[in-house]
C-alpha cells in the first residue's frame, strides 16, 4: 500500500514534470537520469497540458477495483510538444458510442483527477486524465 506522503511526492503524477536533454533536446516523461543519447546534462522541463489523441481503447471488463467506471476509455494523448503520455479519456456521457466521441486527432486537455481509492481507509489518489474539448 502506497503512503499518501509517497505518492504525493512523484512530481509527474502531480505536477507532469519532466526532463528534458541538453545534448539532443529529447524531452522524458516520467523523468529518467540519463538520456539514450549518454548525456546526464537533463534539465526540468514542465510539460503542455494540451495535446491530441492519437490512438485509443475502449476497456469494456476493467480490473475489479475499476469496475463501477466502466467501460474505460484509454488514451495515448500527443501533447502540443510532441511527447506522448497515456491517460484516461474522462467526463463521457454513461452509455455512449465511444467510438463515435473519442476519435483520432480530437483535442484534449490534461486534467487532475482521482484515480481510485487504496485500501480499506480508503486513502485516495489522485493524478491526471485527459478531457475532450
Amino acid at each position: 500500500m502506497l503512503t499518501p506522503r509517497v505518492y504525493k511526492e512523484i512530481p509527474q503524477r502531480y505536477r507532469l514534470e519532466a526532463n528534458k536533454c541538453k545534448k539532443c533536446g529529447k524531452v522524458h516523461f516520467p523523468p529518467r537520469l540519463v538520456c539514450p543519447c549518454g548525456s546526464e546534462d537533463l534539465e526540468f522541463y514542465r510539460l503542455p497540458t494540451k495535446g491530441k489523441i492519437a490512438t485509443y481503447t475502449v476497456v469494456r471488463t476493467p480490473p475489479k477495483d475499476f469496475s463501477l467506471q466502466k467501460p474505460i476509455v484509454i488514451a495515448i494523448v500527443e501533447l502540443e510538444d510532441g511527447t506522448r503520455i497515456m491517460a484516461q479519456v474522462t467526463d463521457l456521457p454513461p452509455n455512449a458510442n465511444y467510438n463515435e466521441l473519442v476519435k483520432v486527432g480530437a483535442p484534449v486537455e490534461l486534467i487532475f483527477r482521482k484515480l481510485f481509492s487504496e485500501g480499506e481507509a480508503g486513502i485516495h489518489v489522485y493524478g491526471y486524465k485527459c478531457r475532450l474539448l
